[in-house]
């Protein structure tokens, strides 16, 4: 697949993408990336409105977590990420005021935040070019040949920023997201909104009539 049909396609399919998780404040990004973790952007959403309204970060650092975790059951795995949110916010307080850094190792470090969840900080709030890999992003690479079946999701990553211009990898990564969220979904995909059908050789792909 040419690399610039593969962005040009991605742009008509998806010109305005942004990331759909809400915020309004850096740590709270980070807190609902973290939430997003085998849950849906939809149901983050509605549970960080009811969360950050009710705690500042200095709140969050001295709460109950019983507490947090009523508020974020929904999210899955409920008692490990309101252990995360917890610390998280400590640890922001303690080594840095309060402010998410621009620091990829102390991200990576912090409980609950993996690459994908840094990536996806990185370059919302400091336009660092990234490429993060969830499910959506993997399953389409997958899909579209862009990477092997067995390949994890570094080396997904990896082939991704090969494939792709550096200047485009944050834009890329939204588009990616969207494209396996609406369109190129894990069950029925919806091929007949696709701008890779003729690329796409996956056993997945619906037969389509002319």
């Amino acid at each position: 697949m040419v690399v610039v049909d593969f962005n040009k396609k991605l742009d008509m399919m998806f010109p305005q993408a942004r990331c759909e998780l809400n915020y309004n404040k850096d740590y709270e990004l980070l807190i609902a990336t973290v939430l997003s973790a085998q849950c849906t952007d939809k149901r983050v959403n509605e549970v960080t409105k009811v969360l950050f309204d009710k705690y500042t970060l200095n709140d969050l650092a001295v709460a109950k977590k019983e507490d947090i975790e009523n508020i974020i059951r929904s999210c899955g795995s409920y008692t490990k990420k309101a252990t995360y949110i917890i610390e998280i916010a400590k640890s922001l307080i303690d080594n840095y005021e309060g402010i998410v850094p621009n620091n990829r190792e102390y991200l990576e470090s912090l409980p609950g935040v993996g690459r994908k969840t840094t990536n996806v900080v990185l370059s919302n709030l400091y336009d660092v070019p990234a490429i993060a890999v969830d499910t959506h992003v993997e399953r389409v690479s997958k899909r579209l040949k862009l990477a092997q079946k067995n390949d994890d999701v570094l080396k997904v990553e990896k082939k991704l920023m090969k494939a792709i211009p550096k200047e485009l990898w944050s834009r890329s990564h939204h588009q990616l997201v969207l494209f396996g969220r609406y369109i190129c979904k894990a069950r029925g995909p919806e091929c007949e909104k696709c701008a890779f059908i003729n690329d796409c050789t996956s056993k997945d792909k619906k037969a389509l009539k002319n």
